[in-house]
């Protein structure tokens, strides 16, 4: 069965589908089957950051099995590439406020048995419907910035992480996004939150144009833009290898 990896952080804003779109490509590159679930039923935006056009969603499926009208999952999902393949979120979010959460799970646990990797995106609102999605994954990658406030409600969500004893809670800081002056070392997030960083983007990866690519629909990993022998690209290679190891 697939590995089943939750994106998600505690503030907007700070990377975490350009990072999710970025590992796709990586187990794309890896020819790692993958399904991008975007969970995020407020505002999702991985349909549009791959420009992708699609009849059904989630909505669509979880209406389906509720009257029995279910029969396929490959009716639900969308093909990006030869590996990558996406189940698109609903287009109204208030079609998100009627899917009972009891979908989710049995979503989740269907799909799971078709594909090497699920990632899933998530809102930064700490809700039901979050929660739920990382009782039901092996790996929770929390992505935080180089931001006061974030760090704040990162030391929070690593307490209730420890708390509820979550075994694979693993926190990312990207510092991609922006080329502003960081607040922090590494040494002062690290004890702040009292947890460690397992991975860390740096300025490096920083894009000017990302704009451009999200309206064409592009994966940067999967365009050349870092290219593969370079470090940045080798960085986020052993990111993927080291989440399904």
């Amino acid at each position: 069965m697939g590995k089943i990896i939750t994106v998600t952080s505690r503030k907007g804003g700070v990377g975490k589908t350009t990072t999710l779109l970025n590992l796709a490509g990586c187990f794309s590159d890896l020819e790692k089957k993958v399904l991008i679930m975007d969970l995020d039923l407020y505002s999702s935006s991985i349909a549009v950051s791959l420009n992708l056009k699609n009849d059904k969603t989630i909505y669509n499926l979880v209406n389906d099995i509720t009257n029995n009208l279910f029969q396929d999952i490959n009716d639900y999902v969308v093909s990006y590439n030869k590996y990558i393949d996406v189940l698109v979120s609903v287009k109204d979010p208030r079609q998100g406020a009627r899917i009972n959460l009891k979908y989710i799970e049995q979503i989740i646990n269907m799909y799971k048995h078709y594909y090497d990797v699920i990632l899933i995106d998530t809102s930064h609102v700490l809700m039901d419907l979050n929660i739920l999605i990382y009782d039901n994954s092996d790996t929770i990658l929390n992505i935080m910035s180089n931001d006061p406030v974030d760090l704040v409600n990162t030391k929070t969500f690593v307490n209730i992480v420890r708390d509820i004893g979550f075994p694979d809670f693993r926190v990312l800081l990207n510092e991609s996004n922006s080329m502003e002056e960081k607040y922090f070392s590494l040494y002062d997030i690290r004890s702040f939150i009292n947890y460690n960083i397992s991975y860390h983007l740096g300025r490096e990866f920083f894009v000017k144009t990302i704009d451009k690519y999200v309206l064409e629909g592009k994966i940067l990993t999967l365009i050349g833009l870092y290219p593969h022998d370079k470090k940045e690209y080798k960085k986020l290679l052993k990111i993927c290898l080291d989440l399904i190891e």
